[in-house]
């Protein structure tokens, strides 16, 4: 065996995107609701760690919880990973963060990954930001700034409650990078409205905030005659599914049998017999429960795969999807 062979493919600890330990470096209230946190390789030597592509998130382990943040840098040569928390007040692991985290904490995290990246080839983008989602959006202004892109940048917040306001003003101070601020519904859609209509050729579009925020991004983008390959957006919360039908799924591995009542859902049937899925939103937003489908009829529920992937019917997200005489490949 030659020496190539038996070397492996990154030498350097810090490219991993396992489970591992971090430290917390950094802790900085943004407003009342937002803090940041800013998180390093466990001993003190200075180390490269994986880049990441713009609009990656991190999981990080928050006491019960694993939940997903977006980045706010812009991905290349990273050596901390920066998220920023909205404490959502129900309990959850954004709350944990906010009231266990010191600078000096050891958490455990995982990633980065992306489900938000950008198109390669895009000759500029219209980045639309509402609250929080102004995380995911900020790592792609600084992205396109450091390649010297056009980014078109809408940032509709309530008064007081704009988190990295000074990093999307300071980037807008290059060339090629534009910054519109906006508070209120109307105000923010007619504001969308006038940004679709004023996009050159070669323009993608990319969104994050709250639903109707994003409900409003992709009926203006549409309005404007926008075909849906240059509108991309991501959600942090799915709207309430009703219970659904109960159905029957086959392991084709195994022939056996789960049969999925109503208000239940289909990962949950497979964690109970046995069968490990990757999980973590359980609410169809994240796509980390994406499972191969042999033959069924799907009732898609996500809001994850486009509509060509729900067309071919190979593939679920068992968290939230249901249907009739499905088959997976698991």
């Amino acid at each position: 065996m030659t020496a190539a062979a038996t070397t492996r493919a990154h030498l350097h600890p810090g490219y991993t995107t396992a489970a591992r330990p971090m430290r917390v470096v950094k802790v900085q209230q943004l407003t009342d609701e937002i803090k940041h946190f800013r998180f390093a390789p466990v001993d003190d030597a200075p180390r490269a760690l994986t880049p990441y592509q713009p609009g990656s998130h991190l999981i990080v382990s928050a006491g019960e919880h694993r939940n997903a943040y977006s980045l706010v840098d812009d991905g290349m040569f990273p050596d901390t990973y920066g998220i920023s928390v909205l404490r959502r007040g129900a309990g959850g692991g954004s709350d944990w963060l906010h009231d266990n985290l010191t600078e000096g904490t050891t958490v455990e995290v995982e990633g980065p990954r992306s489900m938000f990246g950008p198109v390669l080839n895009q000759r500029g983008a219209l980045l639309v930001a509402g609250g929080i989602g102004v995380t995911p959006v900020l790592s792609h202004a600084r992205a396109l700034a450091r390649e010297g892109l056009r980014a078109d940048i809408v940032y509709s917040y309530r008064p007081g409650a704009a988190a990295h306001l000074d990093d999307l003003r300071a980037l807008a101070g290059q060339p090629n990078i534009t910054l519109h601020e906006v508070s209120g519904i109307d105000e923010t859609t007619e504001l969308l409205r006038d940004r679709f209509r004023s996009q050159p050729l070669g323009t993608h579009a990319y969104a994050c905030g709250p639903g109707p925020m994003l409900e409003a991004y992709t009926e203006l983008a549409a309005e404007a005659g926008w075909p849906s390959a240059r509108v991309h957006l991501e959600r942090f919360t799915a709207p309430e599914q009703d219970p659904g039908e109960p159905f029957t799924v086959t392991l084709a591995s195994s022939g056996a049998t789960i049969v999925v009542p109503s208000g239940v859902s289909l990962l949950q049937r497979l964690l109970d017999n046995g069968v490990e899925v990757s999980n973590l939103c359980r609410q169809g937003v994240c796509g980390e429960c994406r499972i191969p489908v042999r033959s069924g009829t799907i009732e898609h529920r996500d809001l994850v795969l486009t509509d060509e992937e729900k067309s071919l019917g190979d593939a679920m997200l068992c968290c939230v999807s249901r249907g009739q005489n499905i088959e997976v490949d698991l």
